[in-house]
């Protein structure tokens, strides 16, 4: 059977890419979309096998996104494709519910598996993502950014992309005041003093990119 997949990322090259790779494996991309915003909006509607959700896009982002319509839908099956080599990302997105994980740098085979995998409702990391986690485990190594909540976490992300609390809070539907204590809270959990700060602890640990 076809297996119907909902493409959401915010380059069109990129889609583009992805859904000539999937057309070759009985994939249809029944739906393209750039951003978390409309994937969430959309999702009820097109009810795919699939989503396959970018990680880093514009507004509220795809980790946001993949709470969103896991809570809408708690059987929705989502991979997240990512550029970050991190094991912060992984970690989160997979404790949020999404069955996959694959960065972009995978083999273009790598889509195929990953996408039949979900398809099935079976977890899938990608090789390098999944030795990454286990070496990290093995030697105790976290990200500071372990210690903050899952929406600390996603204030932070968007703070260190030089994102205003203004702009967050409509990313997120918060009040500006609630992403101030989460934003309060990120800063004395890891350290930093201001939004310079805190995007250097992002750019070391690789959860963002320049």
């Amino acid at each position: 059977m076809t297996i119907r997949v909902m493409l959401v990322d915010d380059h069109a090259l990129v889609r583009m890419g992805f859904r000539m790779l999937l057309a070759d494996a009985a994939v249809e991309v029944v739906a393209e979309l750039d951003s978390g915003e409309q994937a969430c909006t959309e999702y009820p509607r097109i009810r795919p096998d699939v989503v396959v959700m970018d990680i880093s896009m514009p507004g509220m982002g795809g980790l946001e996104a993949v709470r969103r319509i896991l809570a809408q839908d708690a059987k929705a099956r989502i991979l997240v494709l990512s550029a970050h080599e991190d094991t912060a990302h992984p970690r989160r997105v997979l404790r949020a519910g999404a069955l996959g994980y694959l960065t972009k740098r995978s083999a273009p085979d790598a889509l195929i598996a990953a996408v039949s995998a979900v398809a099935a409702g079976e977890a899938y990391v990608d090789a390098q993502t999944a030795r990454s986690l286990a070496m990290a485990q093995v030697k105790g190594e976290t990200s500071p950014a372990e210690a903050l909540s899952e929406r600390e976490f996603s204030v932070f992300i968007q703070l260190a992309r030089g994102q205003s609390v203004a702009q967050i809070a409509e990313n997120l539907k918060l009040s500006p005041s609630t992403v101030g204590t989460h934003l309060y809270h990120v800063k004395q959990k890891l350290g930093a003093s201001n939004q310079s700060e805190l995007t250097l602890v992002a750019l070391q640990w690789g959860l963002i990119q320049i």
